[in-house]
């Protein structure tokens, strides 16, 4: 039998929790994930996790943050001063938003805090500084 490698189309059944045993997303009910195993479209410690894996094998795998999402970086807290907040949003703690990032792209941001003066914006991933838990099946390899 086949092990999934470095270049392999691959087909996953997989379920992500974090340590609390919060599911934050799964692909149960929906099509099986596909992905190219080693091009660098996924985050480091799933990739590494299929590696290796038969058609039809489960596991569960610890993922540090540092191969997920990597650590919370201050440098992406923003403050931004409530003069330039469009007159249309009304700011709270908790909202979701979207920049525009310099190339044109769009940039998810949370709103984490609000006062007179500015707002606060945390543009990290929201699992970054997580270490996620994954639930995986390898379905497929094509």
């Amino acid at each position: 039998m086949s092990l999934a490698s470095k270049g392999n189309s691959v087909k996953v059944h997989y379920t992500g929790k974090l340590k609390s045993g919060i599911v934050f997303d799964s692909s149960e009910n929906r099509e099986p994930l596909q992905f190219v195993l080693g091009d660098g479209n996924m985050i480091k410690g799933f990739d590494a996790a299929v590696h290796g894996m038969q058609v039809g094998e489960a596991k569960s795998v610890t993922i540090p943050s540092d191969e997920a999402y990597g650590e919370k970086r201050d440098d992406m807290m923003v403050d931004i001063p409530r003069a330039e907040v469009p007159a249309n949003i009304s700011p709270e703690v908790g909202m979701d938003l979207t920049l525009q990032g310099p190339q044109g792209q769009p940039m998810p941001v949370k709103v984490v805090a609000v006062d007179e003066e500015k707002i606060t914006l945390d543009a990290n991933h929201p699992l970054a500084g997580e270490d996620l838990i994954f639930d995986i099946t390898l379905v497929e390899i094509a």
